[in-house]
């Protein structure tokens, strides 16, 4: 007999939380038994393991995240339209996936060591890829600067991105969007060709 998905997404979201705030390899089964208030065995029942928990939370994360990247790339328009894009998404997507967000940020290395997240080096790559390709439209297009290594800029807008999650706290008075534009316009202008 399956398990209630009510249960399963409560015991998925607890353990999140868990993993993000003390880290895949620290937190135990036991631990995400208490949490949710059943005995260990229990688990058993919904998940064949903790790396099941960790991977069906962080690939429902990923792929989110590339399905919206595609719509993006999709959609078109200059480079700056599609960064401006790409930086709204990401930052959506890890508003709406928090501790996925931060579990891949702090766990990815470890978790690529595992036989079972070998997928992650094609999604990193993909993410990447994605990036860079619009940097460098940027710079044919010479509305980007040229001088500036496009690696570079990829790591700095990616972490400035996924681990504004740790510190960034919408607000009516602040709200998402706004803080879309602004990163916008710190990373984009800055990076905008000099006549």
């Amino acid at each position: 007999m399956a398990a209630p998905q009510g249960r399963r997404d409560e015991i998925l979201a607890r353990a999140a939380a868990l993993f993000a705030r003390k880290g895949v390899a620290s937190t135990t089964v036991r631990e995400i038994a208490d949490e949710v208030g059943i005995l260990s065995g229990s688990l058993y029942h919904h998940f064949e393991s903790k790396e099941a928990m960790v991977d069906e939370i962080i690939s429902t994360y990923l792929d989110d995240l590339r399905a919206r990247y595609k719509e993006v790339m999709t959609a078109g328009g200059d480079a700056r339209t599609r960064l401006h894009n790409l930086i709204r998404v990401s930052l959506e997507t890890a508003f709406d996936h928090p501790h996925a967000t931060e579990i891949y940020q702090n766990d990815a290395n470890y978790l690529r060591g595992l036989e079972r997240f070998s997928y992650l080096k094609n999604v990193t790559r993909e993410v990447q890829s994605t990036w860079m390709s619009v940097i460098e439209s940027g710079i044919a297009e010479g509305s980007f600067r040229s001088d500036i290594d496009t690696k570079i800029f990829y790591r700095l807008i990616r972490d400035a991105i996924w681990l504004s999650v740790r510190w960034f706290e919408p607000t009516s008075k602040y709200p998402l969007e706004k803080f879309v534009d602004d990163c916008v316009s710190i990373f984009v202008d800055g990076l905008r060709a000099r006549p």
